[in-house]
């Protein structure tokens, strides 16, 4: 087990570290006007030189990229030229975290819980109503792009239940259409693969056995199934959950949410690169961590998952 972990959490800093640098390379490659924050052409060569070099851009690329990891190893992710002009990037990501977490958290719960209770409904009734009006569902969403239905939720329900269209921190009411919006993705998805696994399990030989043995299908479901379907899916979790507290890019627009996703939209959109660079290497963090924590999970869930020598057979 500590093998595994070690031998796990070392490729994931190797890969994290190729990923920033890499991410880092290529934002230096934009032309540099974009630093200037769509004001160059109101400005004299001198103080183009003077911001480039206070940004450590006219040095040679490999210290630049050293600079970077020196900085990035102290938490530092540089500063906004734009959107706070001065001010840490850190300080500026932290907040708007706060109130992506805040959504992520509640559309998580809410497509964890909806999702996997609808996948083994599907499964256990498959054929069934329930199993028909959830494959509708799953191909619904899955079939229509997701500003449609996030537009349309918007549109209609807050005329139909008479709610507020645009997010207001003192107003629980604002919040109920961006968490459920968020979080109808993660039930299709969620009650899709809960079916299929929990389906492929019905066919196993071991559930034959069980139910000759005497077992009702309400224990062979939820004391074999269900357990063995979710170990393909908690390699997957670790990521959905921390992409869906990063916050969701549309959504958070859409609703006015002073979330991560708006911020990231909006430092784009004002080609704030610092502020830019500072989100894009957070999230790159956040897809490789995920990756780590997904396989730390099937290990946790299944303790027969090892770390193995080549030649090694189980």
């Amino acid at each position: 087990m500590a093998r595994y972990v070690l031998g796990r959490l070392g490729r994931a800093m190797i890969t994290l570290a190729i990923v920033l640098s890499i991410v880092f390379m290529l934002m230096r490659l934009l032309p540099v006007e974009t630093y200037f924050g769509g004001r160059s052409d109101t400005m004299t060569d001198a103080v183009k030189e003077q911001i480039l070099r206070s940004l450590g851009l006219l040095d040679p690329m490999h210290k630049q990229l050293l600079n970077f990891w020196k900085s990035l190893l102290k938490g530092d992710l540089g500063k906004s030229i734009v959107y706070r002009k001065g001010v840490s990037n850190v300080e500026i990501i932290v907040p708007k975290a706060a109130v992506s977490f805040k959504f992520g958290i509640a559309s998580l719960a809410i497509s964890l819980v909806v999702g996997l209770s609808l996948g083994v409904l599907m499964a256990v009734y498959k054929g069934k109503h329930i199993d028909k009006l959830g494959n509708a569902y799953v191909v619904l969403i899955n079939a229509l792009p997701a500003a449609v239905y996030y537009l349309f939720i918007q549109l209609y329900l807050t005329t139909l239940f008479g709610l507020p269209m645009l997010y207001n921190q003192y107003n629980p009411a604002t919040w109920i259409l961006p968490t459920i919006s968020m979080s109808l993705g993660g039930i299709a998805s969620n009650a899709m693969w809960m079916r299929r696994y929990m389906v492929d399990q019905l066919n196993q030989d071991y559930i034959r056995l069980a139910l000759a043995k005497g077992l009702s299908s309400r224990q062979v479901a939820f004391r074999h199934i269900l357990r063995n379907a979710f170990i393909p899916m908690s390699q997957s979790l670790p990521t959905s959950i921390l992409f869906t507290i990063s916050g969701s890019l549309y959504v958070e627009s859409l609703y006015s949410i002073p979330g991560l996703g708006g911020l990231l939209i909006t430092a784009i959109q004002r080609q704030d690169n610092t502020l830019v660079q500072a989100m894009v290497l957070l999230y790159s963090a956040m897809s490789v961590l995920g990756m780590l924590l997904g396989d730390l999970t099937m290990v946790l869930v299944d303790p027969r998952i090892k770390l193995v020598k080549e030649g090694d057979t189980r």
